[in-house]
């Protein structure tokens, strides 16, 4: 990696020379992994920065079937059957002269790396969706995949001699339930839903168990169950608000019934409901925040609990990964250690290793052998580097609102007194959770010598329905008051500088970061935007535009910012308080960026010339939202830290 330095920046000492941003950058090695039901071979999705591949390894045999899937994104691997993986892969396709789309794809492969077919290539109509998702396999000699498609709808419902609302006036399909055929790529048509079918949920036969409605003109939400034996749909949560749809975690297909979580007072409790009779048992013990299950495909039911907000062991419902996942603890002390994969018997498990300061490791745990062997390293470049060490900060905002935060030091800080630079990065979803594991675009700051803070702002999932709801409408409020708390709370613990703190974010980081720079310009030296939002006035249009002006789409969106007026709207979008901004400011954004289109960063370059305000506007030549692309990627990274360097150094 380059001599090693030993260089004394303001309390911190680096032993090594910085890793390149294209460590950082590159897409993983090892993206995802599963293994065969039996057991006996092990599909690896991953391969170079530059290309994409889909590996097999088959147990104790040398050879390592591999398929070139070329300049893609991937997605994930799973398995129909012992001889045959189905990957779903996403690409760019220009659609007409000048739109172009991301779509998702699945592809067969069986165990030799050969392309067997792509899933659904022969319906017409369901090529119109731009994302396909197996959602489960069938049991059986001659599994299916369960997949979600849609028909051209019969036209708006309700008679012609009126002016009231129609449902499907501005639909040209419905959704349509699919049986489809790995070998072949064909599929039947299971269950044809209608205007409001938000989705469905099978059993291993692929019998439809649950279907989920939003009501197009009203927004109410809907959950039904049809019992094995049944032919009559049961309501099971009818008409809730839209909210109510985070309830629903899962049909579980070994008891007949459906997962809900009911939270009380920032308790939740996992819930189990018998589609036959309604008979109500709780599955673990309630935690405080919220829970998530881990999901067994093949058998199509939960296995684990694992909490929310500051997170905490899993509770396992199957004893047999209970126990494998007891000795894998013991093993990697001090790391997560989550099984992904297993075969049907549990003998042999795929391990997902990481930490703060671990960057993923794949193995295959052999029980049977008592066997742990190293599968692959998602950063390989990054094998051997030290890097900062995270710790949890617990602290109340203003309002006394209990919020959390994860503050990463570089690598050799010291522990008090270091007085360091302060990069705070925020989350890049309103509804979003930060974890404590690794985390690349951190652990890259980190390594230039600067201390990371990431503060878990109201709003965020996994603490409970009533702190998401809290940040509903606080986008430029509350939001942004949080985050000057969490610097105080960095400041508290004398590591950081106050007087010193540059905000980065993605996405919605990106609209808290030029907020922050624009409503509280004495806190900030720089801002950087990456994919960022800038104007709420022009993301609603564009929202009534792409959902539609009665859409459900566009009423989620609207309950996330709030029910704000237009003067709020103006005084709380960065575009349009450009004046205020004293901070250099950095702009990077997408060519394809379909989440949060490049006008927005291009209306807030314009804005801040027009006041006379310094900013750098650089758009990512080919990149997506998610900055999929390797090149982009490190390209983001390396402007970056040179952005930083100059406006920000570790150095004063």
């Amino acid at each position: 990696m380059g001599a090693a330095l030993a260089v004394a920046l303001n309390g911190v000492s680096l032993a090594q020379t910085p890793p390149p941003a294209s460590a950082f950058g590159r897409q993983p090695s090892v993206y995802d992994a599963a293994i065969s039901p039996n057991g006996q071979t092990i599909a690896i999705l991953g391969g170079t920065p530059e290309v994409r591949t889909l590996s097999f390894a088959k147990i104790d045999q040398p050879d390592l079937p591999l398929l070139g899937l070329g300049d893609v994104e991937p997605e994930d691997v799973i398995w129909a059957g012992n001889d045959h993986a189905i990957v779903r892969i996403a690409k760019w396709d220009q659609v007409g002269s000048k739109a172009s789309y991301r779509f998702e794809r699945n592809l067969t492969v069986d165990t030799k790396a050969h392309v067997v077919t792509q899933l659904l290539q022969g319906d017409m109509a369901s090529q119109a969706l731009v994302r396909q998702r197996v959602f489960q396999i069938t049991e059986g000699p001659a599994p299916q995949a369960m997949m979600i498609g849609v028909r051209v709808s019969s036209g708006p419902e309700g008679s012609n001699n009126t002016h009231l609302k129609r449902k499907g006036e501005e639909r040209i399909f419905v959704p349509a339930l699919i049986r489809v055929d790995p070998l072949t790529g064909k599929g039947a048509l299971v269950e044809l839903g209608d205007f409001d079918t938000a989705g469905w949920d099978v059993d291993l036969s692929g019998e439809v168990r649950v279907r989920e409605d939003v009501d197009e003109l009203t927004h109410k939400y809907a959950l039904y169950g049809r019992a094995k034996g049944g032919s009559q749909w049961t309501p099971i949560l009818p008409s809730q608000d839209l909210s109510a749809r985070a309830s629903f975690r899962g049909y579980s297909a070994p008891d007949d019934a459906v997962y809900l979580l009911h939270d009380e007072g920032g308790v939740a409790q996992m819930t189990r409901r018998r589609l036959s009779d309604g008979e109500v048992r709780p599955v673990g013990a309630p935690v405080r925040g919220s829970v998530a299950l881990v999901w067994d495909r093949a058998k199509a039911t939960a296995v684990g609990l694992v909490p929310g907000g500051q997170g905490g062991a899993t509770e396992w419902l199957d004893p047999d990964l209970g126990a494998a996942a007891a000795t894998l603890s013991k093993v990697f002390k001090g790391l997560n250690a989550d099984p992904v994969s297993w075969s049907v018997d549990r003998s042999r498990l795929l391990v997902r290793v990481s930490g703060g300061a671990t960057p993923p490791q794949w193995y295959l745990f052999d029980r049977t052998k008592k066997e742990i062997s190293p599968l692959g390293e998602s950063y390989p470049e990054l094998k051997g580097v030290t890097f900062g060490l995270t710790k949890v900060l617990n602290y109340k905002a203003r309002d006394g609102l209990d919020m959390l935060a994860y503050l990463t030091l570089p690598p050799g800080a010291k522990d008090v007194g270091a007085h360091l630079p302060l990069v705070v990065l925020p989350r890049g979803a309103p509804g979003g959770q930060d974890a404590d594991d690794f985390d690349w675009l951190t652990q890259y700051i980190a390594t230039r010598g600067y201390a990371v803070l990431r503060p878990q702002f109201r709003g965020a999932a996994g603490f409970g329905s009533a702190f998401e709801k809290a940040g509903h409408g606080e986008w430029g409020g509350k939001v942004q008051t949080d985050l000057l708390d969490a610097i105080a709370a960095a400041a508290a613990t004398g590591e950081i500088d106050p007087a010193r703190v540059c905000i980065v974010g993605r996405s919605f980081g990106g609209y808290e970061a030029l907020a922050g720079a624009a409503l509280h310009p004495e806190a900030y030296r720089c801002a950087v935007s990456i994919g960022g939002l800038v104007d709420i006035g022009q993301l609603n249009n564009q929202a009534v535009h792409g959902y539609g002006a009665d859409s459900v789409g566009l009423g989620a969106w609207l309950r996330a910012i709030g029910e704000a007026s237009l003067a709020q709207v103006k005084a709380t979008s960065p575009v349009d308080q450009a004046a205020n901004i004293r901070a250099p400011i950095l702009l990077m954004h997408g060519e394809h960026d379909t989440v949060a289109p490049p006008a927005q960063s291009k209306a807030m370059a314009e804005a801040l010339k027009a006041s006379g305000r310094p900013a750098e506007y650089i758009v990512l030549p080919g990149a997506d939202h998610y900055l999929m692309q390797s090149a982009t990627r490190t390209q983001m990274l390396e402007t970056l830290g040179a952005f930083l360097a100059k406006n920000l150094p570790v150095t004063p």
